[in-house]
């Protein structure tokens, strides 16, 4: 598999990443060895989780397999911190809970750093420069090698990456922002990846399968008693996806895959890894068999027409003041 830097910085990643969404809950630790074993074999480096993933129970797992599966020096652990269990406050970016929360992902994962701290969310309570000072320290102290964010919008990532960018030397440019981007999902174009390729922070596409919609596995209503569309937990996660919107682009996915002799899945995992801006989009896979298909989109490059065909049917609509709002 390739690899790519991630932003402006010396850090290399696969171009495809491995998530860990559902690992303890809906995963065990057989079949996510195995996920992990046929990732690394394929090339793989960048794998992501995050603290409250199962409850830290995904980091946990990832960490008795580090070393006895493969071998940490080999991999690139990216993992998230500032979503809370609480009703009440949903994010908690401050110094404190971030660096509290670090040290207990360390442990869980059984080593001494990750390679890609991300702060999972924004938190419109604690001071932004607060928030951003525990990435700074976490980097200073060894913990993290390099420091990204998450869910965050166009003016939020903005103001981040220049805070830390005014202070060269003394503060850790940001590499990454992880945000939902696929062919269903392109609501980042509007002002997040702009901004992103703007500054040179690397896009790590979160859900680039539509949550699953994108491989054709839903079309004509059907929903597969094993897929997440049937299960109670994520039934609701996967709706705003079956609407009739969402089926005209399939279809075209798949009459895009029927014409390459590919899937749809490889298709739309395609069109998102060769996007302008994207350092590797996360590839959630409960099966190696999946992983597999997923994985040999390596060697797939889209024609130029396809990939405009699929522009054009999924093209988000751009009203004032979105950029490029003065062609309309």
């Amino acid at each position: 598999m390739d690899h790519r830097h991630l932003g402006r910085t010396g850090l290399r990643v696969s171009r495809l990443g491995l998530g860990t969404l559902t690992w303890t809950r809906d995963i065990g630790e057989q079949d996510a060895s195995e996920l992990l074993k046929t990732f690394w074999e394929a090339g793989g480096s960048l794998v992501d989780t995050a603290d409250v993933y199962a409850d830290g129970g995904a980091e946990y797992l990832l960490g008795r397999l580090i070393g006895s599966v493969v071998p940490r020096e080999d991999l690139v652990i990216a993992t998230k911190a500032g979503s809370v269990p609480d009703p009440y406050r949903r994010f908690d970016g401050s110094r404190g809970h971030l660096l509290a929360a670090l040290d207990a992902s360390l442990e869980r994962l059984g080593t001494d750093h990750v390679d890609l701290w991300q702060l999972h969310a924004y938190d419109p309570v604690t001071p932004l420069e607060e928030t951003l000072q525990a990435l700074d320290m976490a980097v200073a102290s060894g913990r993290a090698r390099y420091v990204g964010v998450s869910n965050l919008c166009g003016w939020q990532l903005a103001k981040a990456a220049t805070w830390q960018l005014g202070a060269p030397g003394a503060r850790v440019r940001l590499a990454s922002t992880q945000m939902e981007y696929s062919l269903l999902q392109r609501g980042v174009e509007r002002e997040v990846l702009p901004a992103a390729l703007d500054l040179g922070i690397a896009l790590l596409p979160s859900s680039p399968l539509g949550r699953g919609v994108l491989t054709g596995k839903y079309r004509q209503g059907a929903v597969p008693a094993d897929s997440r569309g049937a299960s109670d937990q994520l039934a609701p996660f996967v709706a705003p996806y079956l609407d009739e919107a969402a089926g005209r682009i399939v279809d075209a996915v798949s009459i895009a895959a029927d014409g390459l002799a590919v899937t749809p899945l490889q298709v739309a995992l395609a069109w998102v890894r060769d996007r302008p801006g994207v350092g590797a989009p996360i590839v959630g896979a409960r099966t190696a068999r999946q992983l597999g298909e997923a994985l040999s989109v390596e060697d797939l490059s889209l024609p130029q027409e396809i990939r405009q065909a699929l522009d054009d049917v999924s093209a988000p609509e751009h009203r004032y003041p979105d950029h490029d709002w003065s062609s309309l």
